[in-house]
């Protein structure tokens, strides 16, 4: 019987550089269309904020379904945005702010460490900064831990790497 055991780590990680192609595809859809036209839409990126501006709400809304599509065909998960709220701005345009998270906060990965205690299978969990290890004696196990977290809903986008045999 082996005396090893068995990990994998659960992180929340957005490709930044898959993040800008679909903000260039955006762009360049928005700077394309004629219901665009005269609307002033923008879309900005700093960092991981992401922000959208146009002149009427309606213009701005269909600026974030091109983006939410782009992102989508790039396999972005959209949990991994956060929509602020619409928000008036200068010269009587309307703004709206759009955070990339990156990272399992300490608040999710204690949700997330509880859900794996709840569960009928022998297996540790540890928070480390921003991810969360599993580790267990038997492979069938951690499959199981995989399969529930698939299933459950945290409300942010989960990636399971370094599986360790």
């Amino acid at each position: 019987m082996p005396k090893d055991s068995f990990s994998f780590d659960i992180v929340s990680e957005v490709p930044m550089s898959e993040v800008t192609n679909a903000l260039d595809q955006a762009r360049r859809e928005v700077s394309t269309r004629f219901d665009f036209k005269n609307t002033q839409t923008t879309l900005e990126r700093d960092e991981d904020l992401i922000e959208l501006r146009s002149s009427t709400e309606d213009r701005l809304k269909a600026a974030l379904e091109v983006l939410k599509e782009k992102l989508v065909r790039r396999e972005i998960p959209l949990k991994a945005l956060s929509e602020g709220p619409v928000q008036p701005a200068a010269r009587g345009t309307v703004r709206q702010n759009l955070h990339v998270n990156q990272g399992i906060s300490d608040e999710k990965a204690r949700e997330i460490t509880k859900f794996v205690k709840g569960l009928t299978v022998k297996v540790q969990s540890q928070v480390q900064k921003d991810q969360v290890r599993i580790t267990g004696k038997k492979k069938d196990d951690l499959q199981a831990v995989i399969k529930a977290l698939k299933e459950h809903d945290f409300g942010i986008a989960l990636q399971f790497t370094n599986y360790r045999p």
